[in-house]
């Protein structure tokens, strides 16, 4: 009751901050769409020179696409950490941080929570539904909760990788320029894994598991056209909670070793 408490006072302080400047707030969410829908046009634009990738059909690849912006907006929602050095260990908020009884993970993720992110979850849905009726696929009930635990598996698996290498600062003073790097990689997940090398593949499904984010989860709901993808989604929940688990540890070890500003 006390983290749904405090969730609730940070989204009414938030609501508050953006109500004084609103056009602020509708301005970040059209840039997000036009973002979204940047990459969108792309795969567009490589189906226009090709009929498949990798066996996956244009539509059948927007679909997952739709699936990619679900877990990525609600990440994005909760995990806007990217200037965490700057604000939190060289000027030092992170001792306010540590002085209240709260998990300091999560009062630093509310702290810096993003809701109009979300909208690209909406749109996301939008783009599944408009791909399921191209395909022609067959909707069965138990889609809905499935849906919901893909979708909790994949942002475990967002949070624990951006955990951990959030984490880096705690052990370096020097900026790094892997959260960037990393926020590229990721968006290989949303394309068929089998286009890339074996090596690529590999580390795209069990090193930094971003094929778990967007294209194995999506498979699911092919109706059995992409069997071997389909089969590890069920692994998606797990690999999610292994993930999580992970940058959890390389998080708390990091903040055992925070003496201060600038430590």
């Amino acid at each position: 009751m006390l983290y749904l408490s405090l969730f609730w006072e940070y989204l009414k302080n938030y609501a508050k901050t953006r109500l004084t400047y609103r056009a602020d707030f509708w301005i970040e969410v059209l840039s997000d769409l036009l973002f979204q829908g940047v990459n969108l046009i792309f795969i567009l634009i490589v189906f226009q020179q090709t009929e498949s990738l990798g066996g996956w059909s244009e539509a059948e690849v927007v679909f997952v696409y739709g699936f990619f912006m679900v877990p990525f907006g609600i990440f994005g929602t909760f995990f806007n950490l990217w200037n965490f050095a700057d604000r939190y260990i060289a000027k030092g908020e992170m001792d306010r941080i540590l002085t209240r009884p709260a998990h300091n993970l999560f009062q630093v993720t509310l702290e810096n929570m993003d809701p109009p992110s979300l909208f690209g979850s909406f749109i996301g849905i939008l783009i599944m539904a408009i791909s399921w009726g191209q395909l022609d696929l067959v909707f069965h009930w138990w889609y809905v909760p499935m849906m919901a635990l893909l979708t909790l598996g994949a942002v475990l698996i967002y949070m624990g990788l951006y955990t951990a290498l959030t984490a880096i600062s705690f052990y370096s003073d020097a900026p790094t320029g892997i959260l960037p790097l990393m926020y590229n990689i990721q968006n290989y997940g949303r394309y068929p894994v089998n286009i890339y090398s074996r090596i690529i593949r590999f580390v795209l499904t069990w090193v930094l598991p971003f094929a778990f984010v967007g294209i194995i989860p999506a498979s699911y709901f092919l109706d059995a056209k992409h069997d071997d993808m389909a089969s590890l989604a069920l692994y998606t929940p797990l690999v999610g909670v292994i993930v999580f688990a992970i940058g959890l540890f390389v998080w708390n070890t990091g903040v055992k070793r925070y003496r201060g500003a600038g430590s």
